[in-house]
């Protein structure tokens, strides 16, 4: 088949003998050059108006992702299969455009080999996503080992690609092996300034085998709330409650500690404490407590308790615990309960709610006794009727003050 090739090729160029052979090759290689890819175009196109259906789907998705490589790859074998009927060009020409062309052609199937791993792990991603379960640890146990695992090879095959390209010149094929034989200082520097990026990308790899964060985990870095929003190869997107993002190293979570409230389960059970008198009585705001948790549709009818957790000279300190499905309920969850049970003691207990006692007693002249009962509480001694009840009273103190004087 090579030789038909060839051989029409020769014939075609035998009608234009009376023009340079230089041009007569450039013309030939430009005219194969664009009938293949619009050939390739209209391929494409006739391809995609056909229906697909469930995985047919992610094969259309390849198709339209990877037209534009697979064209220029179809244009580089026919060129390259061309390039011996290009007489007009000496060997040495042909030589580096074959290298060239070649040297295009591995970096176009590296490009293709990335986008198409991109699409069929994004599809992968889109399917195991769309399952009706709010805790599935295994989706997003997939979803960090995949994404992580997914940048790792993007890199690895982009880096072979590169040097296999590179090889194709013999000029920096033996660039390259003087340069790691000889140079020992200077693969020594490159080595040390490249200790960071090294660092992380193994820090990746641990980080989808171990897998102490996952995509979508909740956990508290610095002190916020913060959701793994995305795991490259190098670093962490965090997601905090108010649409920051934290930038963090990925080789961070191994070497510090950090909290993540969703590694087994989002389950979690939240803690509101109550400060509240001695006067409060627990079994009426236990059943206050009783009846407001069963109202809350956030309550997952798992967890709930309510205890003197602690005291001091002021107040008694109530603890209540409650479940939810996950963090953002039982945050919803216990400012809910804050609010009703706050609402339901000032209505029906006020004498729960907590206040503070002061007394100052002034000592007895010359006595050195403890104060007594009613020294520190003193009874309130009303005036009786008819008694002196100021400047604008006319009656004279006198008149019902037997003490007192004209």
């Amino acid at each position: 088949m090579k030789q038909q090739f060839l051989s029409s090729l020769f014939i075609f160029r035998a009608y234009f003998n009376w023009l340079p052979a230089t041009v007569v090759s450039v013309l030939m290689l430009a005219l194969l050059a664009g009938v293949t890819f619009y050939f390739s175009k209209l391929l494409s196109t006739m391809i995609l108006r056909i229906p697909s259906k469930g995985s047919g789907v992610v094969i259309r998705n390849i198709i339209v992702a990877m037209r534009k490589p697979v064209r220029m790859m179809m244009v580089i074998i026919v060129v390259f299969s061309a390039l011996p009927a290009a007489s007009g060009f000496s060997y040495e020409t042909i030589d580096v455009l074959r290298k060239i062309l070649v040297f295009t052609f591995i970096l176009m199937v590296g490009y293709a080999a990335i986008i198409a791993f991109r699409i069929m792990t994004e599809a992968y991603l889109n399917r195991i996503s769309t399952r009706e379960q709010s805790d599935d640890i295994m989706i997003r146990t997939h979803q960090t080992q995949i994404r992580v695992l997914r940048r790792l090879i993007e890199i690895l095959v982009g880096i072979v690609t590169v040097a296999s390209a590179l090889m194709t010149f013999e000029p920096v094929r033996q660039y390259g092996v003087s340069l790691f034989a000889s140079a020992g200082a200077a693969s020594l520097i490159v080595g040390l300034s490249a200790r960071g990026l090294l660092t992380n990308l193994i820090a990746g790899v641990q980080i989808a085998i171990t897998q102490p964060i996952r995509m979508e985990d909740l956990i508290i870095i610095n002190g916020d709330w913060a959701w793994v929003e995305e795991i490259t190869s190098t670093y962490v997107v965090l997601r905090v409650w108010d649409w920051r993002r934290h930038i963090v190293p990925i080789s961070y979570f191994l070497e510090n500690r950090f909290e993540n409230w969703t590694h087994n389960s989002a389950a979690i059970i939240g803690v509101v404490f109550l400060y509240l008198d001695y006067q409060a009585p627990m079994d009426r705001i236990r059943g206050f407590l009783q009846e407001i948790i069963k109202t809350c549709p956030l309550w997952d009818g798992k967890v709930f308790d309510c205890q003197v957790a602690d005291c001091n000279a002021q107040v008694m300190t109530i603890r209540i615990i409650a479940s939810a499905r996950n963090a953002l309920q039982s945050w919803d969850l216990r400012c809910d309960i804050r609010e009703k049970i706050i609402e339901r003691m000032k209505a029906e207990c006020p004498e729960a709610l907590p206040r503070s006692r002061f007394a100052m007693v002034p000592p007895e002249p010359g006595s050195d006794a403890w104060p007594t009962a009613d020294m520190i509480s003193p009874p309130i001694h009303r005036p009786p009727p008819g008694a002196y009840l100021g400047p604008g009273d006319t009656m004279p103190p006198s008149a019902v003050d037997p003490k007192g004087s004209a």
